[in-house]
């Protein structure tokens, strides 16, 4: 990653903005004298976390019953596409490949029918980070509980079958399996749709509840005719959008102000960055800088009190703090 681009200073500026605030130890793990050198961390460390395919820190020497040997209390987290065990274990696979196997990408679909490229890293983050954090966090409860650590098994893949929950206890409960583009959420209510505008804009429109639609309908000036969505959906989606289509976003903007309609202008990265309520919030009061540089850091899914104050840090460049492992060396 380090060497990926674009560049932020010396290294990659998606290195930069992930690993802000981090220290960098190096080390060839392929080297006899690897272990040796790491066992002061090891047997200090509350939780290890490694992302190899199955078997690799085994043929390391670092698999979890070789650094449970050493640290009987460790937390020791793999992350992988397909799990510690099970036939597709040592499948190699990216973020794309998981959410196509868990069955997300069937449920959205193009106007050709083909299914859509997700917006952001669905199997990285919503099937790998957050809940290896959550595991983890369960693995120091249960060594507080039990006195001793345990090796967490988080499979991308899987996880991701816990998103499409209620279309799959639906295909369990009933044999009904969601047709791709045509269910509630998917893009077969008017009451759950993007709708564009003349000037080339989207409105996002939610009203999902009976209250928030009459509003919205209301506001748009839709007729009462169509206010029973359910009669004719595709009908109602239509005449939604021929009234979307014929006003500018700006109009939009302006009638959706201070109604509980649950509908809003698409923004843009950049609009949504410089949003008056982000700023509010601080989210971007963090910075990560480099030779000089700086920018916002990417935000953190945590509540401010657990955070440090707004302040500007740099990365760790490769093997920056490889002193403080012979530290740790001379003092155990």
């Amino acid at each position: 990653m380090r060497r990926a681009l674009p560049k932020f200073g010396a290294d990659a500026l998606a290195f930069a903005l992930l690993n802000r605030g981090k220290k960098s130890i190096a080390i060839d793990l392929k080297q006899p004298d690897a272990i040796s050198t790491l066992t002061p961390l090891l047997k200090d460390a509350d939780v290890l976390l490694e992302q190899f395919r199955p078997g690799v820190m085994e043929r390391l020497g670092l698999g979890y019953r070789q650094v449970k040997a050493l640290n009987p209390g460790v937390v020791y987290c793999s992350i992988t596409g397909y799990g510690q065990t099970g036939p597709k274990a040592a499948v190699a696979g990216h973020d794309l490949n998981y959410a196509a196997e868990a069955g997300l990408l069937s449920l959205t679909t193009g106007s050709d029918g083909a299914p859509t490229l997700p917006n952001t890293l669905l199997g990285d983050l919503g099937g790998g980070a957050l809940p290896a954090v959550v595991n983890i966090l369960m693995g120091l409860l249960y060594r507080r509980r039990h006195g001793a650590g345990l090796h967490v098994d988080v499979a991308m893949a899987e996880n991701l079958l816990m998103f499409p929950y209620s279309a799959i206890g639906e295909g369990f409960s009933d044999g009904r399996w969601p047709i791709p583009g045509r269910e509630r959420l998917t893009g077969g209510s008017p009451r759950y749709q993007i709708y564009k505008t003349a000037d080339e804009r989207y409105v996002a429109a939610a009203p999902l509840e009976q209250r928030f639609w009459l509003t919205f309908c209301d506001a748009i000036g839709l007729s009462p005719q169509w206010h029973d969505d359910e009669r004719d959906p595709a009908g109602c989606i239509a005449e939604v959008a021929r009234i979307i289509g014929g006003k500018p976003s700006s109009h939009w903007r302006g009638v959706f102000a201070g109604r509980d309609v649950c509908a809003v202008i698409s923004a843009t990265l950049e609009e949504a960055t410089a949003d008056n309520h982000v700023k509010a919030r601080g989210i971007f009061a963090h910075y990560v800088k480099s030779d000089g540089l700086e920018i916002p850091a990417t935000h953190v899914p945590l509540d401010p009190q657990f955070r440090k104050p707004a302040e500007a840090a740099g990365y760790p460049l490769l093997g920056e703090h490889d002193h403080l492992l012979r530290l740790t060396d001379r003092n155990s």
